[in-house]
């Protein structure tokens, strides 16, 4: 079994901190111990999709970082780009989606790619509009089975 995540931004899942992060990081390891897929593809981005990256690494499960272009997190802070830099040394593959700079649409592609490469979608998903929702509803017409754990985190936070 495949798992790809998609999830939001440390802005909607509790903020920046390391706390909040160790939390994403905890839950994504529970459900990894718990189903024991195989593989996991995550797109590398800040929040979710680190988060599952570092648990896959943790609990020995091979990841891919699918990255939606090279230079992905140019703009991040240093420490951002350092972490990014350091998930990428574990991963067992490093796909680069698309050719290019920066384009919003390789967001979507890298998103269309791993719902195409996974068995099951692993989101940290509220609900809103934005990437997350949109690689949500490509999966949806995959008919790919979306398995959604934010309920988890609003169990440990008191701001869903």
């Amino acid at each position: 079994m495949v798992i790809a995540g998609t999830g939001h931004r440390p802005n909607k899942l509790g903020g920046y901190s390391q706390e909040a992060f160790d939390k994403l990081v905890n839950i994504a390891i529970e459900w990894l111990l718990e189903n024991k897929p195989t593989k996991v593809i995550s797109g590398m981005a800040l929040g979710w999709d680190q988060a599952l990256a570092q648990a896959s690494k943790d609990v020995g499960i091979p990841y891919i970082a699918a990255v939606p272009f090279k230079g992905q997190e140019k703009k991040w802070p240093q420490k951002s780009q350092d972490y990014f830099k350091y998930l990428l040394q574990f991963a067992e593959e490093v796909i680069f989606v698309s050719e290019g700079t920066y384009d919003l649409r390789f967001m979507q592609i890298r998103n269309e790619w791993m719902v195409d490469n996974c068995d099951i979608i692993l989101a940290m998903y509220d609900g809103t509009k934005g990437g997350t929702h949109n690689c949500v509803e490509y999966a949806k017409s995959k008919n790919k089975q979306i398995i959604n754990l934010y309920d988890k985190l609003c169990l440990q936070n008191s701001n869903c």
